[in-house]
């Protein structure tokens, strides 16, 4: 794999999207429908919620057609598109941070179950972004309250599965507690995993699956005391509907992808094991990792942890992992990285991440205190734009967590 033989840039792109592709939600919700004829021929109500919401509708609607009644449709402002029927109401709501319209939107989903007939089955189709787009709060609980633990959450440090479990405590829909409200009627419960394991209590803060995880420890003493007004959500229902779950895309699937569209190049290519630790160390593992590889092309999914400062700048956790790759890297020759989030919004700005190589940090040398001072105010995303490394994809239609492509050219370092 000689440098001369490829162009860097273009081929993580290239390779980004065929992962992005295999993993889109109109594609592998339309798949999974079509192999398998669920309440054979009957009427149903359709329920999509997260980012992916309008691409895995479509696919629903593109199987099931006039089967579908009706449908509730909620996404993140910003996301909804045309090309659905009359049959679907829209509504959009915030992302990171819930808004008045989640709760609207939590409780237009109480009405939109509430008047559907007691047996009619209900197809969910749920992704990344339900837990901030929906809510039914406790009594004594207000919006003012939830944004405070939302913003508290994303800048902590914990992983998806610990911030959905306070998300689950503090909602009277979450960790299964819709259940209440559906009666005894089928439902098949459709996935796009962006969360460790595909756990199906994780996923959208677990709508549909109750769990009793523990909740993180080392809270902080107002959010305690907040949470306990949990315990005045309704109580459950004896008659609760029977769920079936079923992942249809996950970060493994989009990894395999990949991998396979790297291997009709006929290149040498390697899936790492996923990452979930802090940036800073799975950053400073992977550049001693590929300093020593062979030529090739490396592939690994997950989603490495960020704490951040009380004021943060601009980036997601992609940027920051790609800048950290950049400061390690700075003058080693024949490494690219590609550091990117599948749904296309990393952290609250409208870019997926960012590819990088050994000249990156030269590329923004005017930035105050340079990577370093970037990435201590969380502000790689600045620094990044300088540097014209910046990758923007728009809306994907999925979200199975971040990605991370390296390219190494040349022979293997002695």
């Amino acid at each position: 794999m000689p440098h001369s033989d490829i162009e860097p840039r273009s081929l993580l792109l290239s390779l980004y999207q065929a992962g992005l592709k295999a993993v889109a939600g109109e594609t592998v919700t339309r798949g999974y429908l079509r192999q398998r004829d669920w309440q054979a021929d009957m009427p149903m109500a359709v329920l999509a919620c997260g980012k992916a919401a309008v691409a895995m509708a479509r696919g629903a609607e593109s199987v099931l057609g006039q089967r579908i009644e009706q449908g509730l449709l909620i996404t993140k402002h910003g996301y909804r598109e045309t090309g659905l029927s009359s049959r679907w109401q829209y509504l959009e709501a915030g992302h990171p941070l819930p808004d008045d319209c989640s709760l609207q939107a939590g409780q237009q989903l109480l009405d939109f179950v509430a008047q559907l007939p007691p047996a009619m089955p209900l197809l969910s189709l749920i992704s990344g972004g339900t837990s901030a787009l929906l809510e039914v709060l406790p009594p004594g609980v207000s919006l003012a309250d939830l944004q405070r633990v939302n913003a508290w959450l994303l800048g902590s440090g914990l992983d998806i599965a610990g911030m959905n479990r306070v998300r689950k405590v503090l909602s009277c829909l979450k960790g299964g507690r819709l259940l209440n409200y559906l009666g005894e009627r089928p439902v098949l419960n459709l996935m796009i995993s962006d969360v460790r394991g595909d756990d199906p209590a994780v996923i959208g803060s677990g709508l549909l699956t109750p769990d009793q995880d523990p909740l993180p420890s080392n809270l902080p003493d107002w959010l305690t005391t907040l949470l306990a007004h949990s315990a005045d959500c309704p109580p459950g229902r004896a008659a609760l509907p029977v769920v079936e779950p079923q992942i249809v895309a996950s970060n493994q699937d989009a990894c395999e992808a990949v991998t396979e569209a790297a291997r009709t190049r006929d290149l040498p290519v390697t899936i790492l094991p996923p990452h979930y630790g802090p940036v800073a160390e799975v950053a400073s593992e992977l550049a001693g990792f590929l300093r020593s590889a062979g030529a090739g092309v490396y592939i690994r999914g997950g989603e490495p942890t960020l704490e951040l400062p009380p004021q943060p700048g601009r980036g997601g956790r992609n940027q920051h992992l790609a800048l950290s790759l950049a400061a390690s890297l700075a003058g080693e020759p024949g490494i690219s990285v590609l550091c990117g989030a599948t749904d296309g919004s990393d952290g609250p700005g409208n870019d997926a991440g960012a590819i990088i190589d050994g000249t990156t940090v030269r590329q923004a040398s005017d930035y105050p205190g340079g990577a370093t001072g970037a990435l201590d105010r969380a502000d790689s995303g600045t620094f990044l734009a300088e540097a014209g490394a910046l990758i923007s994809t728009g809306p994907t239609g999925t979200n199975v967590m971040d990605l991370v492509i390296a390219i190494k050219t040349g022979p293997r370092d002695e």
